[in-house]
């Protein structure tokens, strides 16, 4: 039977880190956080978001602005209160011994509430590493108050635009008392990663080991502009109708009709005049399937976005699998996500070769991704915080194109279909799929 792998994405030993927000709301902090989480759990290590605002919300659901002055001794009670909640629970968090970077996403606006924090966590023996995120660029605050506005829990239900003006004045009541960190030289002790206008400018100062360099290097290519990520798979293959499994085949006739159909649906989905970057595998099939996109998008071709590589099994049906490998076929129905075809890859193994893939995707704008099942899957299974243990079923259908579009508390999906007919490539646990239905499932 082919080896399996164990569990956890980084060998982290007794580290815990917690990584603590600091800015002026509408700077992306909330966003960054959740990135960081996301991030953080698609490689396997145990990570948790503490929004302070969440439990703010359970005594003040959806406050004025006048409850963030600091002269508001009642909100000033609250928020404190909110504050403590949060650090006690995610010490809780740690202690349980379940956790290995925890996210204290707040402004920490002062260095009074600064050292409070780092005082109560280092006092349990963890590290601590403060993000800050500056911007004094009209143009992308106003992009994140107008998101802030129509996601954030704050305003739900409430009128656009009363919400925005009283939005602008609660960032106007932080910052009567916010200090950057080590504004006055006075916290130059402190571990940090700065931020400056997404990523024009950074500042990093005391990081000490793997593990947060591993999160700072992250951070440092993450931007905060608005924009989309474009997922499809290649269109039918040969090989899809044979119901084998990996390969370089061509196109099927109705892939062929799905790669003409392609650039009607991304300019339905991108418009006209948007630039957009086209990222394929080295194999004909998504090399074929980008063909007819418009000659002014640039095209770049990335071995990392091969398919899921099935090693001896490369070709084979699932029956055939079955057969030959019964043990291997049921070991990798009972953990997909770490099962190792005999000389190929697990889900894992793609996770780790589309790292890259991830960091270039967060620093660059507008891209369509044309690949295969599995590294779809793995890529979506990143944007939508899927488990491992769901992320290798996830259906990803033939002749689809989904559009996700990132924002402070959650990620967007929209799917625009060709409606062009495919096989099923979709295999339920137990199944030998013959890829024969026509259907909109989709699994290697």
């Amino acid at each position: 039977m082919a080896p399996k792998t164990n569990g956890i994405g980084v060998q982290v030993e007794d580290m815990r880190i917690c990584v603590v927000m600091v800015g002026l709301p509408a700077r992306g902090k909330s966003y960054i956080a959740q990135k960081a989480q996301r991030y953080l759990k698609w490689l396997s290590i145990p990570a948790k978001t503490f929004n302070v605002g969440n439990y703010r919300r359970n005594d003040a659901p959806q406050p004025s602005a006048d409850f963030f002055d600091t002269n508001n001794a009642e909100g000033e009670r609250k928020r404190r209160a909110a504050a403590e909640a949060a650090v006690a629970d995610m010490l809780q968090w740690f202690k349980s011994g379940e956790g290995v970077v925890a996210i204290l996403d707040a402004t920490n606006s002062t260095k009074e509430r600064r050292k409070w924090v780092l005082d109560k966590v280092k006092s349990e023996g963890i590290e601590v590493i403060f993000v800050e995120s500056k911007c004094d660029e009209e143009e992308l605050i106003m992009a994140n108050i107008r998101d802030v506005k129509t996601t954030s829990p704050d305003y739900k239900g409430q009128d656009p635009e009363k919400a925005a003006l009283d939005f602008r004045d609660r960032i106007r009541n932080y910052e009567k008392v916010y200090k950057s960190i080590n504004e006055d030289g006075d916290e130059d002790d402190l571990t940090y990663l700065k931020i400056m206008n997404v990523g024009k400018q950074v500042i990093i100062n005391r990081i000490r080991d793997y593990l947060q360099s591993r999160i700072v290097y992250y951070l440092m290519n993450l931007h905060i502009r608005p924009r989309s990520v474009w997922l499809s798979r290649h269109g039918e293959s040969m090989l899809n109708i044979e119901g084998r499994i990996g390969g370089d085949a061509g196109l099927s006739h109705r892939g062929e009709e799905y790669a003409r159909k392609l650039p009607d649906l991304v300019l339905e989905s991108v418009g006209s005049d948007r630039p957009l970057t086209v990222w394929t595998s080295t194999l004909k099939r998504t090399i074929a399937t980008a063909r007819h996109l418009p000659k002014h998008y640039n095209q770049l071709q990335w071995k990392a976005l091969d398919e899921l590589d099935a090693g001896v099994c490369d070709g084979m049906t699932y029956q055939e699998i079955a057969d030959m490998y019964p043990e291997d076929f049921q070991a990798r129905d009972e953990d997909k996500y770490n099962y190792r075809y005999r000389g190929g890859e697990s889900y894992r193994d793609v996770v780790i070769r589309l790292e890259p893939i991830i960091m270039e995707l967060e620093r660059s704008e507008d891209i369509l991704i044309i690949s295969h099942q599995a590294v779809i899957r793995c890529i979506y299974a990143y944007f939508m915080q899927k488990t491992q243990e769901e992320s290798p079923w996830v259906p990803v259908p033939l002749h689809t194109l989904m559009k996700l579009t990132p924002r402070a508390y959650g990620t967007e999906v929209q799917t625009f279909k060709a409606n062009i007919k495919a096989v099923s490539t979709w295999r339920g646990k137990g199944s030998t799929a013959k890829h024969e239905d026509p259907s909109p499932e989709g699994g290697v």
